[in-house]
């Protein structure tokens, strides 16, 4: 079963020769189905400029403590080798990861890892001449990032994760992309979600039928459509009184 790593990352600014990563969020699936996510803030022994900690809100108090890049390469290492590995604007976090292990002296690039997929590009093949940021495509797909006041990078990677499978085959709905306190702790109805998928990811997909009050107001929506248009899409769902001319 094909293993994908949806990544991201938070930098202290915008030139990897001069600036650090601080926050590395990883969302992991398997066969297309979440299977877990991971997280590291760094310290990166330098202050954020001003416009990335506008972005981020990741201050050098709170990173003091954290760990050092050199201290969790191996685990980083370890979870993205043999997977593909799935980034918004790839060339930014990986010349970022490139630079951080070249600092270490380390061999390894991101790029020998895993096969690298760019979802920018993807998206301007599928939209030409559309906006590809992150909240364009939430906002295309459906995807909610209202809680999306600061970039974080494990929330970021929620949302791609959700963006890239409603690109790539019409699934867009992880329920990953809840809010995330600065501790790395969540909503409960992110944790219910990976509760969810995780009892059910060895097996078929729950099928939820809805209820007679939910049929009606889908139906009394799509007769408000046809009202205000003059024509549906779904016109095997309507009822009888909303079939002819308004």
């Amino acid at each position: 079963m094909s293993r994908q790593i949806v990544l991201d990352t938070e930098t202290t600014g915008l030139d990897a020769r001069d600036h650090r990563i601080i926050e590395i969020g990883c969302i992991e699936m398997r066969g297309r189905r979440f299977v877990g996510e991971h997280r590291w803030y760094l310290n990166p022994d330098r202050d954020s400029d001003p416009g990335a900690l506008e972005v981020h809100g990741l201050t050098t108090a709170f990173l003091a403590d954290k760990p050092r890049f050199g201290q969790i390469v191996d685990d980083l290492l370890a979870l993205l080798t043999g997977a593909e590995i799935i980034i918004h604007n790839a060339p930014f976090d990986v010349g970022f990861l490139d630079a951080e292990l070249q600092r270490l002296g380390r061999s390894e690039r991101v790029a020998s890892l895993g096969r690298v997929t760019d979802t920018v590009p993807l998206a301007k093949k599928l939209h030409p001449g559309q906006r590809a940021s992150l909240d364009a495509l939430c906002k295309r797909y459906g995807v909610d990032n209202s809680h999306r006041d600061l970039h974080g990078a494990l929330l970021d990677a929620r949302l791609l994760a959700e963006v890239y499978l409603a690109m790539t085959g019409g699934q867009g709905a992880l329920g990953l992309a809840g809010d995330v306190d600065r501790e790395g702790g969540d909503t409960a109805p992110a944790r219910q979600a990976r509760a969810l998928l995780s009892a059910g990811s060895g097996g078929p997909l729950r099928v939820i039928q809805p209820t007679a009050e939910e049929l009606a107001d889908h139906q009394q929506r799509i007769a408000g459509i046809i009202k205000k248009s003059g024509k549906s899409l779904w016109p095997g769902e309507l009822p009888v009184e909303a079939s002819g001319p308004h």
